[in-house]
């Protein structure tokens, strides 16, 4: 099949990519301690993967307290924009594009992690939902630890909140970075708000499906007029339930979202599609009935075959592919797919979430 689509040139809001794969956000744990600051090993495996059309970033937290996992980079401190900096520069160089992408984790946390009581909408626990420190593991693997009860957030939290995702936005701009890409997927803040069983406020960010997008609308009209709409994206989940957020509403709440999200004309929203063997698939209704709602860019990330890949965008149902895993083992995965080489598999699921070295993360070959 020919994949003329998916390696032609695209326009993001006036940001032209030389191709339209996406690289995937994925959490890889390698930020220096203290602070967890950005370094020159993430700068490295970020320019290997500077061939795809654009990048974005791990998951960055906006505060301490929106941190979930150990050793995952921020956003909020000087000390990380000049560590991001490595970054930008690095990928940059290369000719690449790069987003950071904004996070909250909400009630997804435990103290062991940063020293606090998580915060969500309403204060539930997420059941059978698990984060990791590595403390005491005797081969320095993540050991997983469940997340503690939240507390419901004030007026007051949810102000502190939108001002987080404000200052990381312009943080981030300040790094370098290409523009943003706000966290509202996976069962984190945003998400929690966004969902009928983990929202149970009364107030005005709960009960109805108008008050339940308050705060995504709010957080991204904030971050686009802080820097700008072209530079800002949004990243939703409809399909995915893990972290105790099945929610019955959701689909029509994510259809809300994408309307206004549209009134605000940001650059993207990006769906965050499962990638397991028997996960559910995003029906073309769907698929038609976001492109009727959201008009700029759409992004379709779930380990799609690139076959798969090229039948979205030539059905104009999607704009850009996300590939997460492929770019994870291949740095050079777009060339790859265009010579219909070998890819390299995961050498070793310990390096996937933290180790301080190349292994695992910068060694995985180019081609010859």
């Amino acid at each position: 099949m020919s994949l003329d689509k998916l390696f032609s040139i695209y326009k993001l809001n006036g940001i032209e990519l030389k191709n339209r794969f996406l690289m995937a956000p994925m959490t890889r744990s390698r930020a220096s301690q203290h602070g967890d600051i950005p370094n020159a090993l993430m700068a490295e495996y970020y320019g290997q993967r500077a061939s795809a059309g654009i990048i974005i970033t791990e998951a960055t937290q906006v505060s301490i307290q929106g941190k979930g996992y150990a050793n995952t980079p921020g956003i909020y401190s000087q000390e990380q924009i000049e560590g991001w900096k490595l970054t930008t520069d690095a990928v940059h160089e290369k000719g690449g594009k790069i987003f950071l992408q904004l996070w909250h984790v909400g009630r997804v946390s435990s103290s062991k992690v940063n020293g606090l009581q998580p915060i969500a909408p309403s204060a539930l626990i997420a059941q059978n939902t698990s984060v990791y420190i590595f403390d005491g593991a005797p081969n320095g693997d993540a050991t997983f630890v469940p997340v503690e009860e939240p507390r419901e957030m004030s007026k007051a939290d949810i102000q502190t909140v939108i001002e987080e995702f404000v200052q990381g936005a312009k943080n981030a701009i300040e790094a370098g970075f290409d523009g943003v890409e706000i966290h509202g997927a996976n069962g984190y803040l945003i998400d929690q708000f966004l969902r009928s069983n983990s929202n149970k406020r009364t107030d005005d960010y709960g009960g109805t499906k108008e008050n339940r997008i308050r705060l995504l609308v709010e957080i991204t009209k904030a971050v686009a007029l802080a820097i700008g709409k072209k530079k800002t994206g949004v990243r939703l989940s409809p399909f995915i339930s893990f972290k105790d957020m099945n929610d019955p509403e959701i689909l029509q709440t994510i259809m809300l979202a994408a309307s206004e999200l549209n009134k605000l004309d940001i650059a993207y929203v990006h769906l965050c599609e499962a990638d397991w063997d028997d996960a559910p698939q995003i029906p073309n209704d769907f698929r038609i009935q976001l492109r009727d709602t959201f008009k700029n860019t759409i992004i379709a990330t779930g380990n799609k075959p690139p076959d798969e890949a090229e039948k979205l965008l030539e059905e104009n149902l999607v704009d850009l592919i996300g590939f997460g895993r492929k770019f994870l083992t291949n740095p050079d995965y777009p060339e790859r797919v265009k010579q219909h080489a070998i890819l390299n598999e995961i050498s070793d699921n310990h390096t996937l979430f933290g180790g301080g070295t190349a292994r695992g993360y910068t060694d995985y070959p180019l081609m010859k």
